[in-house]
């Protein structure tokens, strides 16, 4: 359901969400080396997420990439709907155009349930909760 771009901005949020607590930045390097990312696609996805307003930037020799108080409690959903746009969680499931209860493909009715579950989990986790299970150790960002 999501993107591989989707779910590296997630990992990079979280990422994110362990360096501010402790007031520090993190630069693309090693965010990338951290969630297993390609520095590439990293830098790309922190443009976006800074442009968005998700997470801070700062330029310079004491710069990097952070999230503020406020950015560490905004839900996951944030995070999707500004890499997969707003239309993720109406999607058909087999990609077609005209899926409905009316007209519905061969999947509908299962996809529309685990659709509604995950669009219900994204709004209801923030990135702080998710950063508090990688820190306890409950969970990981990489294999």
């Amino acid at each position: 359901m999501l993107s591989l771009t989707c779910k590296t901005a997630i990992k990079a949020a979280i990422y994110l969400s362990s360096k501010s607590e402790g007031g520090e930045k993190a630069n693309i390097k090693e965010i990338s080396e951290r969630i297993n990312a390609s520095e590439h696609t990293v830098g790309k996805i922190l443009q976006l997420l800074a442009r968005k307003k998700i997470i801070n930037s700062l330029k310079g020799p004491y710069g990097g990439f952070y999230l503020n108080e406020e950015q560490q409690e905004q839900p996951i959903i944030h995070i999707v709907e500004a890499v997969e746009g707003n239309g993720l969680f109406k999607e058909c499931g087999l990609g077609l155009q005209a899926c409905s209860a009316s007209h519905p493909c061969p999947i509908h009715n299962e996809y529309e349930v685990a659709r509604e579950l995950m669009e219900k989990i994204f709004r209801e986790r923030t990135v702080r909760v998710l950063c508090n299970t990688v820190n306890e150790g409950l969970t990981y960002l990489i294999d």
